[in-house]
């Protein structure tokens, strides 16, 4: 399906607008084990003020934190990386990245299906981490039908009470009233077929529900089954490779509820660290794939491309 509108509704300046678009717009990471295969594929990047990582306020420190990883401008370019997990006759996908109505940096997803080899069509199903943009609207295809049509869709409870009641739009802090009115015109495309789920459920074969929430109200991450060793897919309950890992106690501007957000993300880092278990952070560089090791008092996010 060609989709051809882009239309910005969130961005930065012209110039780090064409600096991010000039960045590769897919990637893949590869895990086999068994008869499941599980790839990471780009939906591009976002555009956002480095406020967005701290608030208004940064904490002392945070702009000589972010300088060592390269960010001194004004700006931050996180990548944005979709799960796609083959298993039998299952074909699972872990959010759908921008679609075409966010940023024009974003919403490539399809470019990397062609690169893989994959078609929409022959997706089974879509389970949601979050109902912000850059992991939901890429749902809704350009004629205002569902972009992968075949699937059956999966959504933590909470999270779908949360986007779907009507008092959200009111209620929801005023930078993300968009957020709100884009998650519920797209959820109701679902009302009629979206399977829900509590914490700490088996939601399909080798998939289990982690509530993770602070980021969202109802935010999950999924623990994959791989072979002998599992893979936890985090979302954004650890939004980026540097003050998450570094400073895990910081507050950050993208978490909704901030103050739980860094319980939730204490509590992952310490599990994901003790463990050695991977992740896949949908921010994370290098296609998201890695593990976490404690550093001092705090700890350090340890790319591995397969």
């Amino acid at each position: 399906m060609k989709l051809t509108r882009r239309q910005v509704i969130q961005g930065g300046a012209t110039a780090t607008l064409s600096a991010a678009l000039s960045q590769p717009v897919w990637a893949q990471t590869t895990l086999q084990a068994e008869d499941r295969k599980l790839n990471t594929l780009s939906d591009g990047n976002l555009v956002l003020p480095k406020s967005f990582a701290f608030g208004d306020t940064p904490p002392e420190g945070a702009d000589a934190l972010l300088a060592r990883y390269g960010i001194t401008g004004d700006s931050m370019t996180p990548d944005c990386n979709v799960t796609l997990l083959r298993s039998g006759d299952r074909t699972i996908l872990f959010d759908v990245g921008s679609g075409q109505e966010f940023m024009p940096s974003a919403g490539k997803l399809l470019d990397a299906f062609d690169t893989l080899g994959v078609d929409i069509y022959d997706v089974t199903d879509v389970v949601f981490t979050h109902a912000h943009p850059d992991h939901l609207w890429g749902v809704r295809d350009d004629f205002g039908d569902l972009m992968f049509p075949d699937a059956a869709y999966h959504m933590g409870r909470a999270e779908w009470d949360y986007w779907t009641d009507p008092d959200t739009v009111s209620t929801i802090d005023e930078g993300r009233v968009t957020f709100a009115v884009g998650a519920q015109s797209r959820l109701e495309l679902l009302a009629d077929q979206i399977n829900l789920f509590e914490d700490d459920q088996e939601i399909l074969p080798g998939v289990l529900s982690r509530m993770t929430p602070g980021h969202t109200p109802g935010h999950m991450a999924f623990e994959v089954q791989m072979g002998s060793e599992n893979v936890m897919i985090v979302g954004d309950s650890i939004v980026n490779h540097h003050i998450a890992f570094e400073e895990p106690g910081w507050l950050s501007g993208s978490d909704q509820d901030p103050a739980l957000a860094v319980q939730t993300r204490l509590g992952l880092l310490d599990q994901l660290s003790t463990s050695q278990m991977r992740l896949i952070g949908f921010h994370l560089p290098g296609g998201g794939l890695g593990r976490a090791e404690r550093r001092g008092d705090g700890f350090v996010f340890v790319g591995e491309e397969t």
